[in-house]
């Protein structure tokens, strides 16, 4: 019985697609988010005080619409850039993070996203199925993750290290020649 829940369950995520499923927006897409809707705001304003054609106004009032979904779709960043008057948005600030949100848009996934979800799902799964074999699943899902985020992270710290001191940088080669084939070829695939 438990096997036949297990496979319902998998068909219902596979029939279901990846649709639902995407990765969330960097804080750096968020800004730009938000600063698209605050120049959209502000053109559609001077385009009602000034005297346009009817079809600019339509189209600069439109603009305004459509950016509060795409700003309600990417949420507010943690910290709203300046967009207070015209000449804010039209900072040099503005053109950089619109430059940094391309660049981000356009990387591919990341594998530590990638694993996270994946783990996500390995932890919905073995919930949904429950039972003493769910909670071990669950646990092992849950310290995989763990795991995975702190490696994550001393692969990050790390590879700071080395940018900044030289010195550092000479110790990892060494150290990085010590390790196993198989230990070189995972952090390779996880620096990216």
């Amino acid at each position: 019985m438990r096997w036949m829940i297990g496979l319902l369950v998998m068909v219902a995520v596979f029939g279901g697609g990846c649709e639902s499923l995407r990765f969330a927006p960097g804080e750096v897409q968020k800004e730009n988010a938000y600063l698209h809707h605050r120049t959209a705001q502000m053109a559609a304003a001077e385009a009602r005080r000034e005297p346009v054609s009817p079809k600019l106004a339509g189209l600069t009032s439109l603009c305004e619409l459509q950016s509060r979904a795409f700003m309600a779709d990417y949420g507010l960043p943690e910290e709203l850039p300046a967009a207070e008057t015209i000449e804010d948005v039209l900072a040099e600030s503005s053109l950089g993070i619109a430059a940094a949100a391309i660049v981000r848009s356009s990387e591919r996934p990341d594998v530590w996203d990638v694993t996270d979800g994946l783990l996500e799902i390995g932890l919905a799964v073995a919930g949904i199925i429950g039972g003493v074999y769910g909670i071990r699943a669950s646990r092992f899902f849950r310290r995989a993750r763990e795991k995975s985020n702190a490696l994550r992270e001393i692969i990050e710290g790390n590879e700071l290290l080395k940018q900044t001191s030289s010195e550092a940088a000479a110790a990892f080669k060494t150290a990085h020649k010590a390790q196993s084939p198989q230990t070189r070829q995972i952090v390779a695939e996880l620096k990216g």
